[in-house]
């Protein structure tokens, strides 16, 4: 479920929610060229990519199963033990909203006294109201966070990031925030403590998943009236978690560190035109950047922002380059402008901040632009750091430069610790948590340069797979790739070939996975084990009898989740970002999937007689009185083909092909039929393939000198010095032959691929 190929997290954490997958940040890195992160050789029709030590960090798993947390508060915060697991076997009663309001006494956290808090499905507790969203889109209820109680993070966060990201948000008690879990909540109040309980499973049986079934995960806090909390654990499947205690942080007056002055650019725009670096401790805890610019910076709201960033690079060793442009830091933390392409995509400019540990808030202040966060991992220890910073404007080199200038980090303190290994009453801390998760997720520029400079650039498609997690908590992985091709650059399908160099390719490479899927994922599992229990209709075991039944040989074709991975992975090279011009109005069709009211019915069907694109949308039936009945639905299980739309997107069939299609805008669910198809009311608007052209120019190369032969190289990745494992590699064999299966079925034969290494 991807993207766009030049920001993906930014796009898809402000987009997507509703509709399929995920994206990853690289959105604060300039497309500059990525390295070699491995060793690659050829097994059989694969190609095996075997990682630089340490090339993906260390993973930290969780390890107080069968232990208690004590956290006991003080004036200067919590001193902290552990202890042999404290349980209270009687639960209380379940809770069915998220709001629990206290009788007997006021609880006393972050300088109040509360008298209710929200529990969190997902494994906390949250105090007052939800943060504000750092981003756009946050007024859309179709934004709204899938857990209403307890905290929430960006959908595509890694939990070792994450974790630092909700300092100072609101204030927050995670006893083990593990996002997409679900099960059941209880709480029980006494004379002095309330007991709140979790029983929750990891999420199961989809397409983002790791487990056919339910896992058992539960575990306790106990809020005592004076403050104390006690975090037990009594058993978890679940090995990773963001666990630690959350008050606001406010009242300590700032202390600068340093002011380093830029190159000044009188050439470049003022409100771009560095002229200083202020760096300063807040409370103790965060670190704070600020631009100073020779203009005053521009206002979110303004659409002159779109694309602009500035930049600050962190290195614990004086970098190889001066001024350093940031290619080898430790650490970057970037303040990006995003502009919507149409008003109807979402709200107005903003600024939106990425980075490790950095808060995606964003503070402008005339010709200061401002943002602070907690130190990322990689400074972490070191008593001086190199500084340097620049700022860009769409895709140009930076306009203006600080260079690099050694700073001391004095006041600043690390609020990440391990529990297990805390001293009994370590402390105080005003702030204190662990991020329990996997490995960190590779840059899809590194991937793609390890493979194409040892085998060359002779790849349109690189996925991934591995034998071991990343911290993800979706099983599945985006996408993103330069668009390049075997001939002209493709133009007219709402984006643009751009970055081929960052990628190591001359040309030819297109699209690919941004990080690795896990072999024991199971999306790589050839089919559903027969005790699967049975899920809805978004997990394929609702159709396996189904898909049986119409097939040759009694089952359903393998490997039907990892086709619906890749197919719309893969598709991503071409859809899902046009618009069309429909008297005088630009409508979004998208964006990067089809909208769910958009007529998508697929010519060459993969499994099933009527199928939605893979990229999204629908099949409707126009029942003539206001009112649709929905055939097909915009997700993509069980995998479908693809559309009229994307097949003219793809070079494939000509424009005269797609029959006149229309988008339904303003859905009304107002029921379901005798067969479970839901109605819809709605407003509808005819498109045809010419609005489209109106308002993105035709497609180039078209039909008749467009690729139709296409290559993929299947990744198979492993740990410095380990070996491929049987699964792994029978798996990822049975993906590809799956693979080139489903693509000449669902481009109707009109194209090919092959899945050749040499």
């Amino acid at each position: 479920m991807n993207t766009r190929n030049r920001h993906p997290l930014l796009i898809l954490l402000i987009l997507s929610i509703i509709l399929l997958p995920k994206s990853v940040a690289h959105a604060q890195e300039r497309e500059q060229p990525g390295k070699s992160i491995g060793k690659v050789s050829v097994l059989g029709n694969l190609i095996l990519m075997e990682l630089d030590k340490g090339a993906l960090g260390q993973q930290n798993l969780f390890d107080l199963d069968h232990r208690t947390l004590r956290f006991t508060p003080g004036s200067a915060g919590y001193r902290v033990e552990t202890l042999p697991l404290r349980w209270d076997a009687d639960f209380g009663q379940e809770l069915s909203s998220p709001t629990v309001t206290l009788h007997n006494f006021s609880f006393p956290f972050s300088g109040k006294a509360w008298d209710s808090f929200s529990v969190g499905v997902t494994g906390s507790i949250r105090f007052g109201p939800p943060a504000r969203s750092a981003f756009a889109g946050a007024g859309n209820p179709a934004f709204t966070p899938r857990d209403q109680g307890g905290v929430s993070i960006a959908r595509f966060d890694q939990l070792a990031e994450g974790a630092g990201n909700l300092v100072n948000t609101v204030p927050a008690i995670c006893v083990f925030f593990k996002p997409r879990m679900s099960g059941a909540r209880y709480a029980k109040e006494l004379e002095d403590r309330v007991v709140v309980t979790w029983d929750v499973t990891e999420p199961y049986g989809n397409i983002q998943d790791f487990t056919w079934t339910k896992t058992v995960n539960r575990f306790q806090v106990v809020l005592h009236k004076d403050g104390e909390i006690e975090m037990s654990y009594q058993q978890l499947a679940a090995k990773d978690a963001i666990v630690g205690v959350y008050p606001l942080v406010s009242g300590e007056a700032e202390k600068s560190l340093a002011t380093l002055s830029g190159n000044k650019n009188s050439s470049a725009a003022a409100n771009l035109d560095l002229q200083n670096m202020k760096l300063s401790v807040v409370d103790g805890l965060f670190l704070k950047v600020t631009f100073e610019t020779s203009g005053p910076v521009l206002p979110e709201g303004d659409p002159g922002l779109s694309r602009i960033a500035y930049r600050v690079y962190f290195n614990a060793h004086k970098p190889s380059l001066q001024p350093a442009p940031g290619t080898q830091a430790d650490a970057i933390w970037t303040i990006f402008g995003f502009a919507p392409r149409n008003p109807a995509y979402g709200r107005a400019s903003r600024y939106v901040a990425f980075g490790p540990g950095v808060s995606r808030r964003v503070e402008t202040n005339g010709n200061a632009i401002s943002i602070q966060g907690i130190l990322p991992s990689a400074l972490r220890g070191a008593s001086e750091i190199f500084v340097s910073a620049d700022t860009s404007s769409g895709s140009e080199q930076p306009v203006s430069r600080i260079p690099a200038q050694l700073v001391a980090l004095t006041g600043i303190r690390n609020p990440e610790v391990h529990f297990s290994s805390l001293k009994p009453q370590a402390g105080p801390f005003p702030v204190i948590y662990e991020a329990f998760h996997y490995y960190a997720l590779p840059n899809d520029h590194d991937l793609a340069c390890t493979v194409i400079k040892a085998l060359g650039d002779k790849f349109d498609f690189l996925p991934y797979y591995s034998d071991f997690r990343v911290d993800n908590q979706e099983a599945g992985t985006p996408s993103n790739g330069p668009l390049g091709s075997t001939g002209p650059a493709v133009t007219g399908i709402g984006a643009e070939q751009r970055g081929l160099a960052s990628y190591c390719s001359a040309g030819r490479f297109q699209w690919g996975f941004i990080q690795p899927v896990y072999s024991g994922s199971i999306q790589m599992q050839e089919y559903p084990p027969p005790d699967a229990p049975v899920g809805n209709d978004r997990d394929i075991t609702f159709y396996q009898q189904q898909l049986a039944e119409i097939s040759q040989n009694g089952k359903m074709p393998p490997y039907m989740y990892a086709m619906s991975q890749i197919g719309h992975e893969m598709g991503h090279r071409w859809a899902a970002f046009v618009s069309a011009k429909v008297g005088g109005e630009t409508i979004p069709l998208g964006p990067t999937h089809w909208a769910m009211g958009l007529q998508a019915r697929v010519p060459f069907p993969y499994v099933r007689p009527t199928e939605a694109s893979i990229m999204g949308g629908g099949v409707w039936q126009d029942n003539f009185d206001g009112t649709y009945t929905q055939l097909d639905d915009d997700y993509y299980v069980p995998a479908t083909g693809y559309s009229y739309l994307d097949l003219y997107l793809m070079g494939l069939i000509s424009p005269a092909e797609v029959p006149d299609f229309f988008i339904l805008r303003n859905l009304d669910r107002v029921g379901k039929d005798a067969n479970g198809h839901s109605i819809f009311k709605a407003n509808r608007t005819k498109v045809t393939i010419q609005d489209v052209i109106a308002a993105e120019g035709a497609r180039s190369p078209d039909v008749d000198h467009a690729q139709r032969r296409f290559n993929t190289g299947m990744v198979i990745i492993v740990q410095h010095g380990l070996k491929p494992s049987r699964e792994l590699i029978e798996r990822t064999n049975g993906i590809r032959t799956q693979w080139m299966k489903y693509f000449s079925i669902a481009t109707g034969r009109r194209a090919s691929m092959t899945a050749n290494p040499n």
